[in-house]
């Protein structure tokens, strides 16, 4: 049975309304959601918990930006991702909650480092092909198996497409909606990190997502990228130092 404070299961209403806001595209808060969860959860049992939720969100993204789908690009990030959960899958399922938690961190560093070089260097600098789509797609199902943190790399990606903003999101809504369903056996029957008590408290946070996708609607359609960016940037690195220390 787990037990959660007022104080958690207020965290993780948080989360889950950043959860619903990261699905309506604004990319970049999913880091800090795992932030939080990490603090409420141990590192390893906040996977289980945090993917169905993702899960959800990801069902309101396919059907709100349905017409913005681009499948070529799809295609071509896909199957490096499925490789890299694979990689993590293997990997991660003995490793010692320390440890998991140390390469939890670590991941979400990389992952600030990586977004804070793509702003300096501009997305120019990433070539649209099929080996930085290989690399950047393994690199992300690595890490969005260890810790739901796939979002830095699979933007990079994206941001190399230069597709318009509503492409990125609903082609990204339909990758993050199968990868997702591709990591749930293996959080149930491998790393048992899912269960049926897990399930209640996502049916209990359920309500905030769907509250956070709507606000986060609202905010996409006036938000200043450049300068909220920046501000995501520096939540994620102060995520990830709550995450390692």
């Amino acid at each position: 049975m787990i037990d959660l404070s007022y104080t958690d299961l207020a965290l993780m209403l948080f989360a889950g309304m950043l959860v619903g806001a990261s699905k309506a595209g604004l990319k970049g808060l999913g880091i800090v959601v795992v932030a939080i969860a990490v603090v409420v959860f141990q590192a390893k049992q906040q996977t289980g918990i945090i993917l169905p939720m993702l899960i959800i969100g990801d069902v309101l993204a396919v059907i709100y930006y349905k017409r913005h789908v681009r499948w070529k690009y799809l295609a071509k990030f896909l199957p490096a991702m499925i490789l890299g959960v694979g990689l993590a899958a293997v990997l991660g399922e003995d490793l010692p909650e320390e440890s998991f938690k140390k390469v939890l961190g670590v991941v979400v560093l990389i992952s600030v480092i990586f977004m804070f070089w793509w702003d300096l260097k501009g997305k120019e600098t990433f070539p649209n092909n099929w080996l930085f789509a290989g690399g950047s797609g393994v690199a992300a199902g690595f890490a969005t198996m260890i810790g739901n943190l796939a979002g830095a790399f699979a933007n990079m990606f994206f941001l190399a497409t230069r597709l318009p903003k509503n492409e990125i999101i609903g082609t990204a809504a339909w990758l993050f909606f199968i990868v997702n369903l591709i990591k749930v056996p293996i959080h149930v029957f491998s790393w048992e990190t899912i269960s049926w008590e897990t399930l209640k408290i996502d049916l209990i946070l359920a309500p905030s997502i769907f509250i956070g996708f709507y606000i986060g609607l609202k905010v996409v359609a006036m938000i200043n990228e450049k300068y909220y960016r920046y501000f995501l940037l520096v939540a994620t690195g102060l995520g990830a130092l709550v995450i390692l220390f």
